[in-house]
This record gives C-alpha cells, sequence and structure tokens, in this order.
C-alpha cells in the first residue's frame, strides 16, 4: 500500500527490554533471587549494560536493592529503569515507584550507560546478601513465546501508528493476536521527512496516548505523570514480552518522501538529525534502527524528486555512519521491474553495502487508481498473459535487483495484508472493464485481508495471488494459501524473509503472519 539506538536515558523512563543473553555476562545470585549483568554494547570509550533480575522463587518480589562497586576507570553517566545513586564508585540501584513485583519466574530488566570499555561490577548484592562472584547465567524462565531463530528468516510487519484511532488496533493487539511471538522485527510507521530533517509523525499517538490496564500490553496503566505514554512506551513493553523483537522506526512513506528531496542536499544534516531523534533519551532503547521508506528516489511519487541516481545511496551511507555498525538501517524501495522503471533511476545495489536488507514493496502494481480497469490483481508474484504492464510483478523487481548487483539474501519479499478493488464489473477473470473504486471501510479501492476474507471470498489465482468477484465487485488478495506459495518462491530464490503491510489488516489470530513465518521455515 502506499503508505502516507539506544544510548543514554537518566533514571526516569519506563520498563526497559528484557534480553537474551550475550558473550558477557556475570551473574550474581542471592537465594533464588538472581542478578545478571549483560554488556549490552561497548564502543571503547564507552559501553552499555543491562541489568536482569530474576524471581526463581515461588512468590512475588515486591521490592529489590543492588548495590555493587565499579572498577577504576568505569562509571555510569546515565540510567534507567531503576533509582540509581552513588557515592565514589560504590553504585545503589533500587526498583522505581511505578514498578510492579516481579512475579515467580519472571524478570525486570534496567539499565545504564557507562564511560571507559565495559567491566564487570564488583561486592554485589541483592536485597542485602552477599552476591556470590561466577560467570553462570542465573536460571531464567523461558520467554512463554517461540521467538524465531535469530539467525533465520526475517518476517518484518508494518505498524501504522495512526491505527490507534479510527481503525483500532494498538501495539497491545501484536500480542494477543500472537504475531509478536512470530515476528522477527516491527517497523513503526512513519516518522515525518519535513525539511530534509526528521521529525515526529503524530506526538499523540507517538508519545502522549495514555493506556489503560486493559489496553495495555502488560495490564499496567499509563499515569498521567510518567515520562513516556503512547506507542512507543507499549513497544517498550511488547519487547519485555518479547525479547527476540527489534523495532525500527521508519521514516518517509508515500506522504512524507518529499522531505528526501531536501536531505539528499545534506545527507550528513539528514543523518544527525534522525539520530538525535531516535536516540532521544525519552524512547532509544525502543528502537533499534531507522528505515527510510522514501518514495521514490530520482523519479515520481505523490511528488517528483530529480537529486540524481546517487541521492538514495548517498542518503543511506550518512544514516549508516552516523548511526554506526551495530544498528539496522533499513530501506522500503520501488517494485518497478520494467525497463526503464523506477529500479533503473536509483542506484540500489551502491547503497547496498550499508543496509541490513532491502524491501521492494511488491504489492500496489494495479488497482483503482486506474478507475476503468483492466481488473488485475495488485500483487502479482509472476507476469500472466494479459498483464497490465510487463515488469509488474514481483519477480520481475526481485530478478531485476539481482541482476544489479543486490545479494539475495539481503532482499525481503512484501506482503500486502488488504486487496484492491473496483466495482462495475461483469467479467469474473482478470482483464475486465470497470467504473470506479469497490466501497472499502477507510478508503475507496482497499480492504482488510480480515474483512474479505468473510464478504469476498477468494474464488480463483492468478500469477501466485488471489481473486473474487462479488456482486459487480472485483477484489485482488492474498490468502495464507497464496502466501504459503510466495513464500516457497522466496526460500527457492535465497531470499532474507517477508515483510507486510501492514499489522492491523490481518486476522485477530494472525493468520497471515502464521503462513509467512510457516512457509519460510
Amino acid at each position: 500500500m502506499k503508505r502516507s539506538l539506544r544510548r543514554a536515558l537518566w533514571a526516569g523512563a519506563v520498563v526497559a527490554v528484557t534480553v537474551a543473553a550475550v558473550p558477557v555476562t556475570t551473574a550474581f545470585g542471592a537465594g533464588t533471587v538472581t542478578t545478571t549483568f549483560t554488556k549490552a554494547q561497548d564502543w571503547g570509550t564507552g559501553h552499555e549494560t543491562r541489568v536482569t533480575v530474576t524471581n526463581g522463587s515461588s512468590a512475588t518480589v515486591t521490592t529489590w536493592r543492588i548495590e555493587f562497586d565499579l572498577p577504576s576507570g568505569t562509571t555510569i553517566s546515565s540510567a534507567w529503569d531503576a533509582d540509581v545513586t552513588s557515592s565514589g564508585n560504590h553504585y545503589v540501584a533500587v526498583k522505581k515507584s511505578w514498578a510492579g513485583g516481579i512475579a515467580p519466574g519472571a524478570s525486570f530488566s534496567w539499565g545504564y550507560n557507562g564511560s571507559g570499555a565495559y567491566k564487570a561490577p564488583l561486592n554485589c548484592t541483592i536485597n542485602g546478601a552477599a552476591c556470590g562472584g561466577g560467570t553462570t547465567p542465573p536460571t531464567t524462565t523461558p520467554p512463554t513465546t517461540n521467538p524465531p531463530n535469530p539467525g533465520g528468516k526475517k518476517v518484518v510487519g508494518y505498524f501504522a501508528e495512526w491505527g490507534v484511532y479510527g481503525r483500532n488496533y494498538h501495539v497491545k493487539n501484536i500480542q494477543t493476536s500472537g504475531s509478536a511471538a512470530k515476528l522477527t522485527h516491527i517497523l513503526y510507521a512513519f516518522g515525518n521527512t519535513t525539511g530534509g530533517r526528521c521529525a515526529i509523525g503524530d506526538s499523540y499517538a507517538d508519545y502522549d496516548k495514555a493506556y489503560t490496564a486493559a489496553e495495555s500490553v502488560d495490564g499496567v496503566a499509563d499515569t498521567w505523570d510518567q515520562p513516556l505514554r503512547g506507542s512507543f512506551n507499549q513497544l517498550r513493553k511488547l519487547k519485555q514480552l518479547n525479547p527476540h523483537l527489534k523495532v525500527i522506526w521508519s521514516f518517509g512513506g508515500w506522504t512524507w518522501s518529499g522531505g528526501f528531496t531536501q536531505a539528499a542536499q545534506n545527507p550528513a544534516a539528514f543523518a544527525e538529525s534522525c539520530y538525535n531523534l531516535v536516540e532521544d533519551p525519552r524512547w532509544a532503547d525502543v528502537f533499534d534502527g531507522i528505515d527510510v521508506d522514501w518514495e521514490y528516489p530520482n523519479a515520481c511519487g505523490l511528488s517528483c524528486d530529480s537529486s540524481g541516481p546517487n541521492a538514495f545511496k548517498n542518503v543511506i551511507s550518512a544514516l549508516r555512519s552516523k548511526f554506526g555498525s551495530s544498528a539496522l538501517v533499513t530501506a522500503a524501495i520501488t517494485a518497478d521491474g520494467s525497463n526503464g522503471g523506477k529500479i533503473d533511476a536509483t542506484d540500489y545495489a551502491g547503497a547496498i553495502g550499508n543496509l541490513n536488507w532491502l524491501m521492494p514493496m511488491t504489492y500496489d502494481y494495479f488497482g483503482a487508481f486506474a478507475a476503468q480497469g483492466p481488473t488485475a490483481p495488485h500483487s502479482p508474484l509472476t507476469s500472466y498473459t494479459g498483464i497490465p504492464q510487463q515488469g509488474f510483478n514481483s519477480d520481475a523487481a526481485i530478478q531485476k535487483l539481482k541482476s544489479k548487483g543486490v545479494p539475495a539474501n539481503k532482499l525481503l519479499l512484501g506482503i500486502g495484508f488488504y486487496g484492491r478493488g473496483w466495482t462495475g464489473v461483469t467479467q469474473a477473470a482478470p482483464g475486465g472493464s470497470a467504473t470506479g473504486a469497490a466501497p472499502g471501510t477507510y478508503e475507496a479501492g482497499i480492504e482488510d485481508y480480515k474483512v474479505l476474507k468473510n464478504t469476498c471470498p477468494a474464488t480463483g489465482t492468478v500469477a501466485g495471488t488471489a481473486y473474487a468477484k462479488c456482486g459487480n465487485n472485483w477484489w485482488s488478495y492474498d490468502t495464507p494459501s497464496t502466501i504459503n506459495g510466495k513464500m516457497t518462491y522466496a526460500n527457492n530464490q535465497g531470499l532474507g524473509g517477508a515483510f507486510f503491510w501492514e499489522l492491523s489488516g490481518d486476522t485477530s489470530n494472525g493468520e497471515l503472519i502464521g503462513a509467512i513465518k510457516g512457509g519460510l521455515g
């Protein structure tokens, strides 16, 4: 659908992320309550440490107090999700007033940034009991979810910030649908690019909207005075429940891509503004990187850009330089595989070395923006006899990008969780004439899969996707069956996985995400 790192955080933000173990871990224990210090990052002159308190007992831990010393040359410069005080090199961290108890088998994490290289703390105590030394990680209860293999295929889904309004789709729905366990990454859409700078898209939805206990991911209501609310805080809670899950902030989209033209004039300044926003101390721990959704560099989308074939590559290079090697830097790009089309207008291959992956938007090829038709599937996997435009299919885009030197494992296949439709159609097969866009809940010519599966069930397939004629309306969309076929294609092509637009279009039990995850294996 055309779609309109974490550093300092002084003691005062909300629940931090519980992380899986990384190579440097130091564990201390007092009875059945354990504390683990984990090196999350180390950039030489500084480091990030995450501290996890795990309750291995059969009773809820209502309070905790950790005391420890840091070796010479190491100091804490900032901390989050715990109240931290110090005297010399001796530090005390206690539970914040807003944090709930730790249930049996559960964990709570807080973190800090320190100066100098990472060094394990000394003389640690928890709740007054002396901690034994050692490097054996504590016994922890595995996540209740089924996290994907981090080295396996990527399952990446968009969360639209405006979905919290009319669609009534919130971060909690990602958890209750079972989708969080199947996803590897969430793309939060969208940040603005006004004036060639990264900017907030919707401050109320992003970080101000107050959630009730019933609406909240963890069942805890927001308070009037907490430092972060909105979807950002809910994503933080979602990551705590799903330690494998990464969140990337996506900027641009169909509506806000115009700012990239000015960004291309000064990529370094653009990258600086993006870094400062993504790494804002209020939500730095929420995001694992940045996504660029520029529609379309050196070509026309909602507006036209003429910044040249190297503009995209230069912007990506500046972002990678600013965000560093450990951050995720990704991009959603055109899937126009026609000769002389939009893929040919930009040096995507030249940018791939600075990108973790590329997402060609292999959907929206055809739709009621051509009001009289001909009817055609908006997300064809391959070409077919009678296709309205050669090169407008997923395989054409994938093959063109591979031929230009983009590695297959850095390409994700795009799936739409919605259909596109026409009205005034008399022909059941593709290729019929129409009189305009079919009625849609939020926009004419577009409807969610969760609606179409019941109101206009698929009756046929063409080019690896489904279609149906219901009355005088004609719709095309993907189903679990056609998604399975597309995932077979992705595996056979050696692609890095799949992505989709967007979460609210799926059923309440996440059947399309399940098809993606199951199909990729």
